[in-house]
């Protein structure tokens, strides 16, 4: 997908980067597959704030995506391009020979009419799903589930792509290098979706005024060095003073330290994203 550049009539404008959307189908897509989503503006079931700086913006429906793929050999036909405003990427509207219709993430460089089907092991074309077990090293793939059954769980957000890297020595496992770059291990029965996720583009993109950021449910945040000394601890001293040490969050926590306590799944990464500040982590 391109990006829209603008005319400089305001200085907002002029450095707006916006996605440019005509490639997508004009048509509503069917509202069978969405439901209502209730604003909760970051509150949890006891209305406490967990999430800060959330609320307002437009209103939304949620689209059902398949993450599962699991109507097997039965092939499907791509009837149109849509816009999601609940996730970066864009949604390919499939027609299955059975008349069943259903949303998957659209990948880079599949087309309105091409026909894609799911299966243990099919053609490694652009769309098509299989266990991972059975594509071959050096694809680039999306979807990828964690578990076998339970759906993807990684690389689903706008030009997201891992690499398969082979088999792990056991033959249970296949290796993986995400785009985070850490290598890590999954079933090798676990689906994957051929191909790189559309819009990779999005990255690029740059609201150009607060409206906009407003429009999509994020209200104003405050620097910590703007608000009095009991109020966060970067505030207070005179005038423009430094912060005083690391930098820490309103609670006083440090930012940037790893705080990832997962030992269930530990065993199953074998090359960190991380390279640098290893004398942070925690053991």
């Amino acid at each position: 997908m391109a990006i829209r550049k603008f005319k400089p009539t305001t200085s907002s404008r002029r450095k707006t980067r916006l996605e440019d959307r005509s490639s997508l189908s004009k048509e509503k897509g069917p509202k069978s597959l969405t439901i209502n989503k209730k604003k909760v503006s970051g509150r949890n079931n006891q209305g406490k704030i967990t999430v800060r700086h959330r609320g307002g913006g437009f209103k939304r429906r949620i689209r059902i995506v398949d993450f599962k793929r699991e109507k097997f050999g039965i092939p499907a036909k791509v009837v149109g391009f849509f816009f999601d405003p609940n996730r970066s990427a864009y949604l390919a509207l499939l027609q299955y020979a059975d008349g069943e219709k259903r949303y998957i993430i659209a990948p880079r460089d599949l087309k309105v009419g091409s026909e894609i089907v799911s299966g243990e092991k099919v053609d490694v074309l652009v769309g098509n799903a299989m266990k991972i077990k059975n594509i071959p090293s050096g694809t680039v793939v999306h979807c990828v589930e964690n578990d076998p059954g339970k759906g993807a769980k990684y690389a689903r957000s706008a030009g997201q792509g891992i690499v398969v890297q082979g088999v792990d020595p056991t033959g249970k496992y296949i290796q993986l290098k995400m785009s985070s770059g850490e290598t890590r291990l999954v079933f090798g029965d676990s689906l994957a979706t051929v191909g790189q996720v559309g819009n990779e583009d999005r990255l690029n993109v740059k609201l150009g005024k607060a409206g906009r950021k407003r429009n999509l449910g994020w209200r104003p945040e405050v620097r910590g060095m703007a608000m009095h000394a009991v109020e966060h601890p970067h505030g207070g001293g005179e005038g423009k003073g430094s912060i005083g040490g690391p930098a820490k969050d309103i609670w006083g926590n440090r930012i940037g330290v790893r705080t990832r306590k997962n030992r269930r799944t530990e065993p199953m990464i074998i090359r960190r994203r991380r390279t640098k500040n290893r004398q942070f982590a925690k053991k």
